[in-house]
C-alpha cells in the first residue's frame, strides 16, 4: 500500500470524527523538473507589491505537462522577471503524494492539477492555504474551492473522437455507453487508470449513475477489448493514424490532432433525452500551506486567471477558459450548446477512494 493510499484510508477515519475527508490516490509516473532562471527570495504578499518587488524562488508542482504550462510560466516571467521558477511536472497522484509527504516542510509553493477531485481532496486534508486571487469574481463561483483553498482555471469536456476516414459522422457513437457495443470491439482507445481525467470521469459516473452501473460500464469496456494507454496524447495519435477508429479523450485532444492535419471528427456525447449529459471537469490551482514565497505564489495565481493567462490556455491548448469574457480559440465548439452533467465535486471527492477501489476490482489497466 502506497503512503498516499495509506493516508487516504487514515483520513477517511479522521473525517468520520472531525468532518475531514480523504485524498485520491493512483500509480505514479516519473516527474520532469525544469529550472527557468535565477533571483533572490521575498515573502511579501503579492497584493502589496509591484512586479519589480516580487523576487525569489517559486516552486510549482504541475499535473499539467511541461509543454502545456511552460508558455504560461514564460508569460508570467515577462511581468515578474526577478522570480526564479522551478517546475516539477508529473502525474496528479505523484505530486499529491509529494505534497502529503512534505506537509511538515513544504517544498512547493503552488500546485496545479488537471482535475478537481485531487485538489479538493487535498484541500480537505489542509494542504492548501486560503487565497482569493484578484478578479476571482470573474470566475464561476462553483469553481472556487471551499474556504478559497483552490480556484478553477479551465474547463475540459470528455468527448468521443473518431477517424473520419474509417467512421462516418452518422455511425460514430453518440453516447459513452455505445462504446460497449460489440461492433467497436478492439477498435477503441482510451487512457488508463493512471490518467487523472479518466479517474475523474469514473468518479463523476459513480455519482451520476451509482456504483453498479459504473462497474457495468467499465466491465463492458474491458469485454470490448478497449486498449488503454498511459495518456491521451497516445490515444489521439492512434486515432489520427487510423490504428484505432474511436478514442475517449478530453475535447482539446481532438482539436490538437485536427490541427496536425489528421482526418478526425468529434462527438460531444450523451445529449439525448434521459442521457447523463456531457461530463466535464476543470483544471485548478492552490497555494500550498507554508509556501516559502507567498508573494510570488499569489502573483502567479492572479496571473493564471487574468485575461492574459486565460487567453493562453484557450489559444495554446483549445481549453475552455473559466474567466468571463475570454474568447474561445476559433473553431472550438462553445459549451453553452450542450447539456452538461451535474456533478458535485465536493461530494465526489469525499468518495474518491471508492473510485480507485472500483477500478482495481474490475481490473482496469
Amino acid at each position: 500500500m502506497s503512503l498516499y493510499r495509506f493516508l487516504i484510508i487514515l483520513s477517511i477515519l479522521v473525517w468520520g470524527l472531525t468532518s475531514c475527508a480523504p485524498a485520491p490516490g493512483a500509480q505514479v509516473t516519473a516527474a520532469v523538473a525544469t529550472e527557468v532562471s535565477t533571483a533572490v527570495g521575498s515573502p511579501t504578499p503579492a497584493s502589496e507589491t509591484s512586479g519589480d518587488d516580487i523576487l525569489g524562488k517559486l516552486v510549482i508542482y504541475s499535473g499539467r505537462s511541461e509543454a502545456l504550462i511552460q508558455p504560461v510560466i514564460d508569460a508570467f516571467k515577462t511581468k515578474h522577471p526577478h522570480v526564479e521558477i522551478l517546475l516539477k511536472a508529473g502525474s496528479n497522484s505523484e505530486l499529491a503524494n509529494a505534497l502529503l509527504e512534505e506537509a511538515a516542510n513544504p517544498v512547493a509553493d503552488v500546485f496545479i492539477t488537471t482535475e478537481l477531485f485531487t485538489v479538493q481532496s487535498l484541500a480537505m486534508q489542509d494542504v492548501f492555504q486560503s487565497y482569493l486571487p484578484a478578479e476571482a469574481d470573474q470566475l464561476p463561483p462553483e469553481l472556487i474551492g471551499p474556504n478559497q483553498t483552490w480556484i478553477g482555471l479551465t474547463r475540459r469536456a470528455r468527448v468521443i473522437m473518431y477517424n473520419s476516414e474509417l467512421v462516418s459522422a452518422q455511425e460514430a457513437p453518440k453516447s459513452i455507453f455505445e462504446l460497449m457495443d460489440a461492433k467497436w470491439k478492439g477498435q477503441i482507445a482510451a487512457a488508463g487508470t493512471t490518467n487523472g481525467s479518466m479517474q475523474a470521469q469514473i468518479a463523476a459516473m459513480r455519482q451520476l449513475l451509482g456504483e453498479q452501473a459504473t462497474e457495468e460500464w467499465l466491465k463492458g469496456l474491458l469485454a470490448n477489448d478497449v486498449t488503454f494507454f498511459g495518456g491521451h496524447t497516445d490515444v489521439r495519435k492512434a486515432v489520427g493514424s487510423g490504428e484505432f477508429k474511436i478514442g475517449l479523450v478530453n475535447h482539446y485532444y481532438f482539436y490538437l490532432q485536427q490541427a496536425e492535419g489528421s482526418p478526425v471528427g468529434v462527438v460531444f456525447p450523451d445529449q439525448g433525452e434521459g442521457e447523463i449529459g456531457l461530463i466535464t471537469n476543470a483544471t485548478a490551482a492552490g497555494i500550498v500551506k507554508g509556501a516559502h514565497n507567498l508573494a510570488a505564489a499569489q502573483a502567479f495565481m492572479d496571473f493564471l486567471i487574468s485575461p492574459e493567462g486565460q487567453n493562453l490556455f484557450a489559444e495554446l491548448n483549445y481549453e475552455y477558459p473559466l474567466r468571463a469574457g475570454v474568447p474561445l480559440r476559433q473553431g472550438v465548439q462553445p459549451l453553452d450548446g450542450f447539456r452538461l452533467a451535474a456533478v458535485d465535486v465536493v461530494k465526489a471527492a469525499l468518495d474518491f477512494e471508492a473510485t480507485f477501489d472500483l477500478m482495481e476490482r474490475v481490473g482496469l489497466p
